[in-house]
């Protein structure tokens, strides 16, 4: 649970997103603080999704129909993830060649509320807690707590790391990346996100067919 969730995060980390323009914005202006400051706040959203999801929508998870739904939506999102990563590699579209704009990390909250204001107002975010994110919480509270945690860990684990690499980088000013590094590890993520997406489609068709009961520990 804590490899497969750190693997897949990476993918949605290491895309440009709101948050990673926050970090250079601010990494580039304040130094490289801002960017564990702002993978804090991150953290602390990615927190009460996730316990949101594991208690308040328990019931709806212990529902084979709807675990089976969650599992279907999960894989093909996953899928076109993958797909639009390898295609963003292949025609060059995503590049480290970020150009900061705006203010993000200036906030008079501090970079603290920026993280947690930036990841929920990113409707990519929500999309993915939605579907892959809420597949891997219903499999993580199949083996209790430790598997939740896992699955928590391996998420956070990764914007963390790369956050905090993007800051350390900006901040010193020294390239340590270069583009074909950058989207050779891409396209790695691509293809396991295709290959995780087949389980679980599958792990969807096993629920609806009720060969999976999801208990409620």
């Amino acid at each position: 649970m804590f490899v497969t969730s750190l693997i897949v995060s990476f993918s949605g980390a290491l895309m440009p997103g709101p948050l990673v323009t926050a970090t250079i914005a601010g990494s580039a202006r304040e130094g490289f603080w801002v960017g564990p400051a702002l993978t804090l706040g991150h953290a602390i959203a990615e927190a009460a999704i996730v316990l949101a999801l594991a208690f308040g929508l328990g019931r709806l998870f212990r529902n084979r129909w709807m675990a089976g739904a969650i599992g279907f939506l999960g894989g093909l999102f996953l899928l076109w993830m993958g797909y639009d990563i390898a295609q963003s590699v292949w025609t060059g579209s995503v590049t480290l060649a970020l150009t900061p704009t705006g203010s993000a990390s200036h906030s008079a909250w501090g970079p603290v509320a920026t993280g947690i204001l930036v990841s929920i107002a990113n409707p990519y975010w929500i999309l993915w807690w939605a579907t892959v994110g809420a597949n891997y919480v219903l499999l993580g509270l199949k083996r209790g707590s430790l598997g939740l945690g896992a699955v928590y860990a391996g998420h956070i684990l990764s914007d963390a790391s790369w956050l905090i690499l993007v800051a350390f980088v900006v901040a010193s000013g020294r390239a340590f990346l270069n583009d074909t590094i950058y989207q050779g590890i891409l396209l790695l993520c691509s293809i396991f996100l295709v290959a995780l997406s087949l389980y679980f489609i599958r792990s969807g068709a096993n629920f609806l067919r009720g060969k999976v009961v999801v208990n409620s520990q």
